[in-house]
Parts: C-alpha cells; structure tokens; sequence
C-alpha cells in the first residue's frame, strides 16, 4: 500500500493541477517561475532525505510532483521561443534525448548509491539537482510573461481550449487511449518476463533498459525526419503511426519463448516512443498560440498522466486473474484498436481548427540546459 501510495503521489499531482498549473505558466514570469520551484524542490527533497515515516514520505513526494505539475508546461512551452521554427522538431529531439539520458543513468546511479550509502545520499544529491532549474531560469535569455516585454495578447490571455482545436484535441485523445490500454503492461510485464519467461533480475533490467535506449535513438533519428515539416495534419498522422508501432512490438512481445527475444522487440517499441514524443511536441508548438502553450502541454500531460494510473489500476486488478501472457498480448492490442479508432478522426480535422502557432522567426540563442520536456512514454507513462 504504500509503494502504491507513493506512485499515485508521484502522478496524480500532474493530472489534478493541470487547469491551474497551465494558467501559472501562461501567466507568470518564466524567470519566477522556475527560481521559485527550483528552489521549494530543492528543499522538499532535502527534507525527504531526514524523514522515515511513510505517510509523510508520500506527502512529500505529492509536494514535490506539484512543482513538476508547474515547471513541465512552463519548460515545454519555453522551447519554441528559444529556436527558430525551421530549428524545432531538431531542439525537441535534443530535449528528448537529454531527458532519456538521464532515465538511463539515474537508476543505475541510484541503485549504486543506494546500495553504497542507503537513500540519504542519493537524495540529497536529488536535492542538489534540482537547483539546475534555478540555473535555467538565471541563466536563459528567453523568458515568458516577462513584465516588461509581454504583450497585451499575454496580459489577457489567449481563450484557448482543447477542444477548440479538433486536430490537436483527437492527437491527445489518441494518446490517452493508447496509454490508457498499454498503461497496464508496467504491472503484468514483472510477471510476464519473472514468472512466465522465468527470467533473471539481470535479464529484466536489460529489457526494461532496451525500451528507454529505443527512445534515445528515436528522439535522434526522428528530430530529423519531423525538421522542416509545417503540416500539423502529417505529423499528426505521423503521431499515430509512432503510436500503432510501440503497441506493435508489444502484441509481438506476447508470443516471444524466452525472455531474450524481448530485447530487440522492446527496443524498436522504444524507437518509436522516441518518436512519438518529438512528434507530438512539435505539433502542440506549431498548432498552439505562444500565450497559451502553457496550458495546452499542462492538459497534455495531465491526460497521458491520468490514463496512465488508470492502466496501472487496470493491471492491477487483472493480472491476479488472468494469464500475463494473453494480458500482454490484450494491452498491445488495446493500444492498437485505440489507435484504428481514431484514425478516421485524424483524416477528418487534418485540415481543420485553429490557424499556426506563431512562432519568432528568429529568438535569442541559448545554453542547453539540464530539463524535462513533456514526454510521452507509452509502455511507462508514471515514470516520465
């Protein structure tokens, strides 16, 4: 119950907040933004690393999603206003690869500090981390709602709503879906490659490490295959064929014999989740009017969030009843159908709802700096 407790605090913050933490990144200074939260994280998680009592542990992990329920949509929507329109599906696939890097190196790191020095250590250096947010903040040259910059477009914000915009309201749908049906495969997955596969602890690190090494390689591949695209329909569609590949490889992970064979098959579902994320980030920069970015990546993510615990619930409740196998087979096909669904939806507003985001033709160039964007992990959306 409490490992239970302490995901759903880690996630349900982002999909609850999203209407308010949205308007904050629309509203406030960037600047502020992100100096505030570095810092308030930053201490939240300096206390975590002193506290046993697991009531209070989940309390704190609540606080500390609740500044991420911020800081992502005001990250996400910083992007675009840093790099020219040409230059964006490139930026959001170097952003995409620096937040898989760090998925890869963090839980081996942690696992070696954890073993090493217990969970104080590795915590207080968490804390340490988190004030690369303060850095960011100081340091970009480009800022959001900036008192004496923003426009009157900014001081009475933009009345944007998702389903105002129906191409991009069935791109998040679609999302949803399909992590809503693939969400459950992080419970049964353990059952399936331990118990079925008979697999090691070894083994099983190694293929949940091959999806997040796909993801890394198709963050780089498919920032050049999205660069120079301006039609908010193709890429759509192109969200969706991303989509249908990643529950592909796990209808066909279903029938694999020994846990080996998951490790190619995992990483291609990975190249495609990789994909999957730059597409559907460029699409939101494009379609979405600068002055209400914020709240469109905040509603964004608060759907993939949402769907993803309801998968988790979702296997949960099955995988004492049924065999993982049929189960793995059923949530990649669950994906699928979402994904089949949706496509006549996708053919119909390809050419409909709002006009181009308005992006600078030219903005301040900047340092890179150590930050999350909105990604989208079909196979593991509470982790992102």
């Amino acid at each position: 119950m409490a490992v239970s407790g302490l995901l759903v605090a880690a996630s349900l913050p982002l999909a609850v907040l999203a209407p308010v933490a949205g308007r904050i990144a629309d509203r406030v200074d960037s600047r502020l933004i992100l100096v505030v939260a570095g810092l308030a994280q930053a201490a939240v998680c300096s206390t975590l690393a002193y506290v046993h009592r697991p009531a209070l542990i989940i309390a704190l992990v609540a606080l500390l999603a609740c500044g991420l329920a911020v800081t992502q949509p005001t990250l996400a929507a910083l992007l675009p206003a840093m790099v020219r329109r040409d230059d964006l599906a490139k930026a959001m696939g170097i952003n995409q690869t620096a937040g898989t890097i760090g998925m890869l190196v963090a839980p081996a790191a942690a696992g070696v500090l954890v073993g090493q020095f217990g969970t104080r250590l590795p915590l207080l250096i968490d804390a340490g981390t988190y004030l690369a947010l303060v850095a960011a903040g100081l340091l970009l040259r480009t800022r959001r709602n900036h008192g004496t910059t923003r426009s009157a477009a900014v001081r009475e914000p933009v009345a944007w709503r998702l389903r105002g915009d129906r191409l991009v309201a069935t791109m998040v749908i679609a999302l949803a879906a399909v992590v809503g049906g693939v969400g459950a495969i992080n419970v049964i997955e353990v059952f399936f490659i331990r118990e079925t596969l008979n697999a090691s602890t070894t083994v099983f690190g190694l293929i949940n490490g091959s999806w997040t090494a796909g993801c890394l390689i198709g963050a780089l591949l498919f920032a050049r295959v999205g660069r120079g695209r301006d039609d908010p329909g193709r890429l759509v569609r192109g969200v969706l064929l991303m989509l249908a590949g990643t529950c592909a490889m796990v209808v066909a992970g279903a029938g694999v014999w020994t846990a080996l064979m998951l490790i190619p098959l995992w990483l291609v579902g990975g190249v495609f989740n990789g994909g999957l994320n730059v597409f559907t980030n460029v699409v939101m920069a494009h379609r979405v009017p600068p002055e209400a970015r914020g709240r469109a990546f905040a509603v964004m993510g608060s759907a993939v969030q949402g769907a993803g615990m309801a998968g988790l619930v979702l296997g949960g409740v099955l995988v004492d009843r049924f065999d993982p196998r049929l189960l793995v087979a059923a949530s990649g096909a669950a994906g699928l159908a979402a994904v089949v669904f949706c496509l006549p939806a996708i053919r119909r507003t390809s050419g409909v709802g709002s006009p181009p985001a308005r992006t600078p033709a030219c903005a301040p160039r900047t340092g890179v700096t150590k930050v999350p964007g909105v990604r989208v992990r079909v196979r593991d959306s509470v982790g992102s």
